[in-house]
């Protein structure tokens, strides 16, 4: 398996329902990079795992709509708890949209997978990780 890395930043707030939450139950920030893999079996035509400064725009779109953002106001997140795991398939979700619309390139149909890992600290993280087309 081939693997192309790219990595991304995003700072939001949010809050969080449920007492297991303790004192993140209030509103709060977060910083995270942002890591993501594309993985695929083969290389395609051009040697690619996929288009890595297409891959950057594709990571930078995706995080610029969440970046600097109030999650607890985007309507689409209401009634959710964003948390770190929430987020990582979130953002999976959005490049494998990314990847169906073309904003990949035209080889990246043959992705097998994404990995996306935020890490809120050097000792704490959580990732996604899903076949393309699930």
């Amino acid at each position: 398996m081939f693997r192309l890395n790219v990595r991304g930043r995003m700072m939001i707030a949010h809050s969080f329902v449920g007492e297991i939450f303790g004192p993140a139950q209030g509103l709060h920030g977060a910083t995270y990079v942002v890591d993501v893999a594309f993985s695929r079996k083969g290389l395609d035509p051009d040697g690619l795992v996929v288009d890595i400064g297409l891959a950057h725009v594709a990571v930078d779109a995706v995080l610029a709509d969440l970046n600097y953002k109030n999650l607890d106001d985007l309507p689409e997140f209401k009634g959710i708890n964003t948390t770190t795991e929430f987020l990582a398939q979130e953002v999976w979700r959005r490049l494998g949209a990314k990847v169906t619309d073309g904003s990949l390139g035209v080889h990246a149909s043959g992705l097998s997978g994404i990995s996306v890992t935020l890490r809120e600290s050097d000792v704490a993280w959580a990732s996604y990780e899903g076949p393309i087309g699930d």
